[in-house]
């Protein structure tokens, strides 16, 4: 069936249905169907990753870039994954009806403050196909219906994994309506979509800065329009260099083409001339291509080998790279580091290295990112790094979730007031 705005608009209505039965659903239905979109997942890998390589041979033909394709391969590990982190969601907590608080008023009235789901989730997502189950499994833990509508360049493979999630729902006892695939990849469905203000409660890209921008402009209702990630580690004065190098290098290297991977180099000038060397070197054999500021670039002349550097550009500052490039500044001082990532930072992922306690608390405080480092890589930025079984977006927004939102962050409350018959006066 071709999908148009009426039939999303139905799909949507479909699953805001659903969405009242699966806020009342057990804990134990729900965590049954997890565990069988997990078991479904591993049973019917040849399945997804013929479907994958359908779309990865469709996307080279098209002249998709290396982070696209990087983003949306799958192999026999990443579908292993997507299993694993529907089996760990399952092990979570349920925090629909968790009472935040009680008390008695003096009226006598008993009033609580319960956890409830939001409803129904539209997500809007660009090339990983992981998206497609690490959504669909948060949001029916947390109760929540969803509209999925993934991009083209992954059709078949989103295709495969959604009927997947249907049909062990189903088999499970939830509504398959709670999981909704918009199969047509028509652009213009997402401006229907984000206009579906009556049956979906939440809007939430995943994919480029021109998407979240374009859904932030054009969402009826709320959305979450953060994510992008321009990311900085600051070396400072008091750094152990050898733990510098090796989250540097790590948070640039481990899979550069995510979000929460190192755009931006800053080093204390006092260290400079022993630490910019051996990073050069090292993002060398990792064909890493370090874009240096004047001062660095008078530190790195010397640099022979496989050391890939070039005077940095003003637009290398600020710009999310999603590939083996950083860019690097020698900084006079924390006073500085923090200036620049203030200007130039996007509020996603920031860190600093050193062994000096006040420098640290410093940058912990005054920097204003969704989640803030101190002698680690800001690759740990995920929402199954931090125990949350994965996430549905990695959010910068200030209002209503911050970093990895996992199920807590998907979820609103109610009040519930119980009396004996009290009339106000």
């Amino acid at each position: 069936m071709t999908t148009t705005a009426t039939t999303l608009h139905d799909q949507a209505l479909a699953a805001r249905v659903a969405s009242r039965r699966l806020a009342a659903t057990p804990a134990g239905v729900k965590n049954s169907a997890l565990i069988a979109i997990a078991t479904a997942i591993e049973a019917n890998r040849e399945k997804i990753l013929v479907a994958n390589e359908k779309d990865l041979v469709a996307a080279r033909r098209d002249g998709l870039n290396f982070q696209m394709l990087d983003r949306m391969t799958l192999n026999a590990e990443r579908v292993k994954d997507m299993a694993d982190a529907a089996r760990n969601i399952a092990s979570l907590d349920d925090p629909i009806g968790e009472i935040l608080e009680s008390r008695d008023l003096a009226s006598g009235l008993n009033l609580e403050r319960v956890r409830v789901p939001l409803g129904v989730i539209g997500v809007i997502y660009e090339s990983r196909p992981n998206v497609t189950i690490d959504i669909a499994t948060l949001c029916l833990k947390s109760g929540n219906a969803v509209v999925l509508r993934g991009g083209k360049e992954c059709i078949l493979t989103n295709t495969v994994l959604a009927e997947i999630v249907k049909n062990s729902i189903e088999t499970a006892g939830i509504p398959r309506d709670a999981v909704q695939f918009v199969e047509s990849t028509d652009r213009a469905l997402v401006k229907e979509m984000l206009e579906m203000d009556d049956v979906i409660d939440l809007m939430i890209p995943r994919g480029s800065a021109d998407l979240v921008n374009f859904v932030g402009q054009n969402a009826k209702m709320p959305a979450i329009t953060g994510g992008v990630g321009v990311c900085h580690t600051y070396i400072d004065v008091d750094a152990k260099l050898d733990d510098a190098l090796a989250i540097v290098v790590n948070a640039k290297v481990q899979r550069p083409t995510v979000c929460n991977a190192l755009d931006t180099v800053l080093v204390h000038q006092a260290i400079a001339r022993q630490f910019l060397p051996e990073l050069a070197i090292e993002f060398g054999v990792n064909n890493v291509e370090l874009r240096a500021d004047s001062r660095s670039m008078s530190v790195l002349d010397a640099i022979a080998g496989g050391a890939k550097i070039t005077p940095a550009r003003s637009d290398d500052f600020g710009t999310e790279f999603l590939a083996l490039i950083a860019s690097v500044k020698i900084v006079d001082s924390i006073d500085e580091a923090l200036d620049h990532i203030a200007k130039y930072g996007s509020g996603h992922s920031e860190a600093i290295v050193s062994e000096n306690v006040e420098s640290v608390e410093r940058f912990l405080t005054e920097v204003d990112a969704g989640v803030v480092f101190a002698n680690t890589s800001t690759r740990f930025n995920d929402g199954a790094e931090f125990g949350l079984g994965a996430e549905v977006a990695i959010s910068t927004n200030k209002l209503h979730a911050r970093g990895p939102m996992g199920l807590k962050e998907i979820t609103s409350y109610k009040w519930k007031v119980r009396g004996q018959g009290q009339i106000r006066q």
